[in-house]
């Protein structure tokens, strides 16, 4: 059954759990090159199920994950943002995500989800801090970051299917 349940909202956005019904809304994504430039790679049918599968898994686990994120008045799927543990070296870290259907970029929707998503992991989740890894090239990511307050603590790098690429770990503290 489809959870619709609201978590956090914006002006504009609203997000809830991800269902299984969610799972074309999230081929939608996963499966289009211009939006997975950052991962060098799309997903096909397995991918896509195996990360809606990963984001209920970490709901139970966490209480948290990605969620869907919905454009309000039209209840339209527009991507999925959240927040998830990720490793960084000998560490985990709570780490600010998100991806939108490329038809919805440039809308400022990403820095709305992404502080909406800061202050989730402050007020709620009561963290010291929280993190984004984004990789070097991915200069709107940088921007997303920089203006909910993130600065660059880290540089390292990760290796994925094509190899080693090189991250930034960027990070804001809770300040209350």
């Amino acid at each position: 059954m489809e959870n619709k349940a609201i978590i956090l909202e914006t002006e504009r956005l609203y997000a809830r759990k991800l269902a299984q019904n969610d799972f074309q809304d999230l081929a939608d994504i996963l499966q289009d090159e211009r939006v997975m430039y950052a991962y060098e790679h799309t997903f096909n049918d397995q991918d896509t199920q195996n990360w809606l599968d990963r984001q209920l898994t970490r709901y139970q686990e966490n209480g948290f994950g990605l969620w869907a994120i919905i454009l309000k008045g039209t209840d339209t799927v527009i991507g999925q943002a959240g927040l998830t543990m990720q490793k960084v070296g000998n560490r985990e870290v709570l780490e600010i995500g998100y991806l939108f259907k490329y038809d919805f970029w440039h809308k400022g929707y990403a820095t709305e989800i992404a502080e909406a998503c800061r202050k989730y992991a402050f007020n709620i989740l009561k963290a010291p801090e929280v993190y984004s890894i984004i990789k070097d090239d991915n200069i709107a990511s940088q921007k997303v970051a920089m203006r909910i307050g993130m600065h660059i603590e880290d540089e390292f790098i990760k290796q994925y299917y094509n190899g080693d690429m090189v991250h930034y770990l960027f990070k804001v503290e809770n300040k209350l």
